[in-house]
């Protein structure tokens, strides 16, 4: 099935790097208009100009989704600069390194405002769009965090994200289900995705592009639960998102998905 997003109009949060950039690239190739919403902006250009010069259509609007004003005027410009919004893609986020219960106040509630809080913002200022639209898709941004704990040896010997990050993701599957639930009735589907070791700029120690293609920073414990040798690259989860975005998965909604490398199934 060639084309499976043509004439749709595609908002990718955080669409300026790793899995959000992939993914741009992915709906353009299959006929979407891109519009990327993140904070950095140089970057954010970017990759505006490649989908440009591959010969797709997008446009840049910087957007900081942890502040509802910025993500309202964001969106409001989105939805004008192509007359319409049929699918959202909520990717912006981020994890940090602190230990509970050593948390500041401030990580917590940063951590919390980007992952969950951004998530809740941009859907909120879309939604009205996507029923104007007559139906769409929303796909949200998850972790394996969200669904796994661990032991305190798995703790020494890999080490793990902040307390902030899993209560933000596992907020996020919550969000999805109910979101999805009430947007039966409007024809919108909403579903997540929960990515394991994939290679983007803010989980690789060293560089993507170095020979060996960079290391994940939870590597060993991937490696240790995983089924399919990894690492992962932002493409496999950009498919993902693709298909869930598409025709293809019409009678699919209120799904969490695990693109991991059967992390989950083995242990």
């Amino acid at each position: 099935m060639a084309n499976k997003l043509e004439g749709k109009v595609a908002i990718i949060t955080g669409g300026n790097s790793g899995i959000g950039a992939s993914t741009a690239h992915t709906f353009s190739r299959e006929g979407a208009k891109i519009i990327i919403m993140a904070r950095r902006e140089e970057e954010g250009r970017a990759v505006e100009q490649a989908i440009r010069d591959s010969g797709g259509t997008a446009t840049f609007i910087v957007c900081d989704v942890a502040d509802d004003e910025s993500v309202a005027a964001a969106v409001d410009e989105a939805a004008s600069t192509y007359g319409r919004v049929d699918l959202l893609f909520n990717n912006a986020g981020g994890g940090a390194a602190s230990i509970f219960p050593d948390e500041p106040n401030e990580e917590w509630e940063r951590i919390i405002s980007v992952n969950l809080t951004g998530t809740f913002f941009v859907s909120r200022a879309v939604w009205p769009h996507l029923i104007a639209a007559g139906g769409g898709v929303v796909v949200n941004m998850s972790s394996l965090a969200a669904q796994r704990g661990f032991s305190p040896r798995m703790l020494e010997e890999f080490g793990a994200t902040s307390s902030s990050y899993y209560a933000a993701k596992a907020g996020v599957d919550a969000l999805t289900r109910y979101m999805a639930g009430v947007g039966g009735q409007h024809n919108i589907r909403v579903n997540c995705v929960r990515p394991g070791q994939i290679l983007t700029p803010g989980a690789t120690r060293g560089t993507i592009n170095d020979s060996d293609g960079g290391h994940h920073v939870f590597e060993n414990m991937f490696n240790f639960a995983q089924i399919v040798q990894g690492p992962g690259l932002p493409e496999d989860v950009a498919n993902l998102v693709l298909f869930l975005s598409s025709d293809e998965s019409r009678f699919i909604s209120g799904e969490i998905i695990n693109v991991d490398g059967g992390v989950a199934a083995k242990i």
